[in-house]
């Protein structure tokens, strides 16, 4: 899911995944393998969250009540 957004965020900002790599000081292959597994640490969220300049928001709601946590 976090995948997705990304990319959808690269796409709005005319961005490549190579320039996101730069920005976050790894290689584009590093960028691609971890979209493409959708496995990210909160920490590679943050980071990316930074260099595309957005805000990394993370909840945890329950499905039956809507409270978040």
């Amino acid at each position: 899911m976090f995948s997705k957004k990304v990319k959808l965020c690269l796409v709005y900002k005319d961005m490549k995944q190579k320039d996101l790599a730069e920005k976050i000081g790894t290689v584009r292959t590093n960028i691609t393998n971890k979209l493409n597994s959708d496995n990210f640490s909160e920490k590679d969220m943050q980071s990316i969250a930074n260099a595309l300049n957005c805000e990394l928001v993370i909840k945890l709601i329950d499905k039956e009540t809507g409270q978040e946590f």
